[in-house]
């Protein structure tokens, strides 16, 4: 039977979370028709959506969110690809996690903006500067999920791997990282998440003037004093982070799909 056979059919779901922006959407017109507020500073829902479709059409907006998503896809790829290899050595050693863990835990204590000023120093107002700034977002919560996973495997488990004669490689690919697998894809779903904010952090802290993306749309539409397109860029933002978000989880469960119901 297949996975789609399980999903609701799409009356019998649960729509009931959208009574509340719907609501609001409609007040909001009314509002903004009958002049209840300033329309230069609260644009109408309409203003929104006319704003949005020029945007899509005639600015480029695509191409801004397609640079924004190759930024926080290539810097999220970097940062795990470290987190994990860094998670497993603190994991798997104890002497690197007294040596090096300590520096690690400092580290992580200095608020991710706290970076731009060194990055910007370092590589400047560039791409390379925001990947970096993004995969610094990604790393932390990597190391930690992949450290905390590779502790829990049981001694008992290493004892049957020493029985079947596995070497230290077999360990690690046949019997920690399976057995880790669900603390490191958490903290995966986590990077994505922290890579998408630092992305459009990285977007308004570190502009230039030949930068796309969706942070340039919205400082664009705050230096023309456009509320209608600051608001779009927010929208598109909120959106492209729900689904991600989505995205994750549906290849964690197809991933962990092997650990059966968990319930």
């Amino acid at each position: 039977m297949s996975t789609s056979s399980h999903r609701p059919a799409l009356w019998q779901r649960d729509w009931r979370g959208l009574v509340f922006p719907l609501l609001f959407v409609a007040l909001w017109q009314v509002a903004a028709s009958v002049g209840w507020v300033n329309t230069r500073l609260i644009v109408s829902p309409w203003a929104v959506l006319q704003a949005g479709w020029q945007e899509i059409t005639a600015n480029g907006f695509a191409h801004a969110l397609a640079a924004s998503l190759a930024r926080d896809l290539s810097g999220f790829v970097l940062g795990s690809l470290a987190g994990i290899a860094f998670g497993t050595l603190l994991g798997l050693s104890r002497w690197a996690d007294r040596l090096l863990g300590p520096t690690f835990h400092t580290l992580r204590q200095i608020s991710l903006f706290a970076w731009i000023p060194l990055i910007s120093i370092w590589l400047g107002y560039t791409d390379q500067a925001r990947v970096l700034f993004i995969a610094v977002a990604a790393f932390y919560p990597v190391v930690l999920s992949t450290h905390e996973g590779i502790r829990s495997v049981s001694q008992a488990q290493f004892e049957v791997a020493r029985v079947y004669g596995f070497s230290r490689w077999q360990r690690l690919v046949r019997l920690v990282l399976p057995a880790a697998s669900p603390q490191i894809l958490t903290g995966l779903n986590l990077a994505l998440i922290y890579a998408w904010l630092a992305t459009i952090g990285a977007e308004f802290l570190l502009p230039s003037f030949d930068a796309t993306g969706v942070g340039a749309t919205v400082i664009r539409g705050r230096a023309a004093f456009r509320v209608d397109v600051i608001i779009v860029g927010m929208l598109v933002i909120g959106l492209t982070g729900y689904a991600l978000n989505r995205l994750a989880q549906g290849l964690e469960a197809r991933l962990l799909v092997w650990r059966g119901p968990t319930h």
